[in-house]
């Protein structure tokens, strides 16, 4: 009897895969960056360091969400030419809805407007995509779509390896002349509009030439197979009267926003009236954009040719004194780990600052991370982890919000000796390194370096517990946590501010064999 019912489940499983169809023989319109874009008004932006550093780019790190947002609207504004826009997460709340908005408003005025993004987090949106897709000035692609004649949970277990692996970047270039990429996404939680839930990001803006590099790349995922054009995905294109409702719809309630409280503080945005003065201030410097290609995730998972990861192995390899990483998804694999436990062990201080059990937002990622610490410790590894709870004069800071806020860490940062930086999309697990593909730049800044260091310095004295090994008394070590809370030092001998059946729970799943998954 089992046997016979699983050829029944390979049956089931092998007709849901027949099932589960992409849409063939269509077109795929080549289109590219536009080059002449010099004489926009962003092409003059900082006309004059631009000629006294023509070999250099300018860079500007966006460190707060308000800012974050403010700079992309902004930019959105000015555009005349066009806006090319690429996201793993862009989700439909108000962060999203604003940013629709400023697309549509650009569109409106003539500018060329692609979206490219991820479909994993695009479920049941297909006609609101379609009715922006619509609008003349605007085409929306998505990347490495699920069938739509199947459901998606199905399609995890039959196209295991092929949905599962993502477009995990995130880039917003202006007029092929300013672009911003970093750690953020679309969506609330990314731009301090969310009460509940405060990820800790970062974003650069940059100009200069690795502008046109940034460009490249996103022609190279527009114009790939993996980017299929919205409208071969919607079986039933919206009627003209359902657009001109929803786009009413929109209107309507981003006029309902206009007196909301993170609309007044972002229009008091200082980010914003700067740019516009061309008052900016961005430091100059080389650098070098590293990057996946977007068939990385057709290709076999031993295959790593011109993937980030290589790219990134110089700077590593050249360490000298020491590495600071902040990786919100930190689960190393027992090679990164070696190496990592190698570098101390040559007297390269290794810092690592990632998310606690409880500020982490995907408790999956901490089973995998877990089983790390220990051997990570003994190694000569420094670790560090965030606190979940933002204290009073950190709410304050945000802008005057009251409650029990949590923090996240979500900005992917390393800095290599103070004298070099990657900001990008890069966790340091197995999905961004061997699945997903990623995004980032090596900025060759010290003083940018520096900035990034002491920023690491701060997080980790006001906002995260230091891990530490304690024997027991049966000879075997102990995690401890060393903290701050309400101004004064704590020790927790458990994971910080959980319960027993999480801390179970997590301990559990860290016995299954999904590493390469997390």
């Amino acid at each position: 009897m089992p046997g016979r019912w699983r050829q029944i489940g390979c049956v089931l499983l092998l007709l849901l895969s027949a099932c589960a169809t992409l849409p063939e023989n269509f077109q795929r319109p080549q289109t590219c960056a536009f080059t002449n874009t010099g004489d926009t008004l962003l092409g003059q932006l900082q006309a004059e360091p631009r000629s006294a550093h023509p070999q250099e780019s300018g860079f500007h790190l966006l460190r707060n969400g308000l800012d974050a947002f403010a700079a992309r609207a902004c930019l959105a504004g000015l555009a005349e030419r066009s806006l090319d826009v690429q996201y793993y997460l862009y989700h439909d709340d108000m962060i999203g809805r604003l940013m629709t908005d400023q697309l549509l408003r650009a569109a409106d005025r003539g500018v060329r407007v692609r979206l490219l993004v991820d479909d994993m987090g695009m479920d049941g949106r297909d006609l609101g995509v379609a009715t922006l897709d619509g609008h003349p000035n605007v085409e929306v692609r998505i990347f490495n779509p699920f069938s739509r004649n199947v459901g998606r949970t199905s399609q995890y277990i039959t196209r295991l390896g092929s949905v599962t692996r993502r477009m995990h970047n995130k880039t917003f270039t202006i007029d092929n002349q300013v672009t911003i990429l970093g750690g953020r996404n679309i969506g609330n939680e990314y731009f301090d509009a969310n009460p509940d839930l405060v990820f800790s990001d970062l974003d650069v803006m940059a100009i200069g030439p690795v502008v046109g590099d940034v460009s490249a790349l996103f022609d190279q995922y527009w114009n790939c197979k993996l980017a299929y054009p919205a409208r071969v995905l919607v079986r039933k294109p919206p009627t003209h009267d359902q657009v001109a409702r929803m786009r009413l719809q929109l209107e309507q309630y981003i006029s309902d926003q206009a007196g909301s409280p993170y609309l007044e503080v972002l229009n008091r945005a200082s980010v914003a009236q700067q740019i516009v003065e061309d008052r900016l201030a961005f430091e100059w410097g080389e650098a070098r954009l590293v990057f996946d290609q977007p068939e990385k995730v057709l290709q076999d998972i031993g295959s790593t040719e011109r993937h980030l990861g290589s790219q990134l192995q110089p700077y590593w390899e050249a360490l000298e004194e020491e590495v600071l990483i902040f990786s919100p998804y930190f689960v190393p694999g027992k090679p990164l780990a070696k190496f990592l436990i190698q570098l101390a062990g040559r007297g390269v201080r290794v810092r690592i600052l990632t998310n606690s059990l409880a500020s982490n937002d995907v408790g999956l990622v901490h089973a995998g991370y877990a089983k790390y610490r220990k051997a990570l410790l003994r190694g000569g590894v420094e670790l560090y982890e965030m606190n979940r709870m933002l204290t009073r004069k950190q709410r304050k800071a945000k802008k005057g919000r009251e409650g029990r806020a949590k923090a996240s860490l979500h900005a992917k940062s390393f800095v290599f000796d103070r004298k070099e930086v990657f900001i990008g999309s890069l966790n340091l697990d197995s999905r961004a390194m061997i699945q997903n593909t990623e995004v980032g730049v090596v900025i060759d800044i010290p003083d940018i370096a520096e900035e990034m260091a002491r920023t690491f310095e701060r997080t980790i004295e006001q906002s995260a517990f230091r891990l530490a090994l304690k024997k027991r008394k049966n000879g075997r070590d102990r995690i401890v946590w060393h903290g701050r809370e309400n101004s004064k030092p704590v020790v927790f001998t458990h994971e910080p501010h959980t319960g027993f059946w999480r801390r179970f729970g997590i301990g559990f799943l860290s016995l299954l064999p999904i590493e390469s998954q997390l």
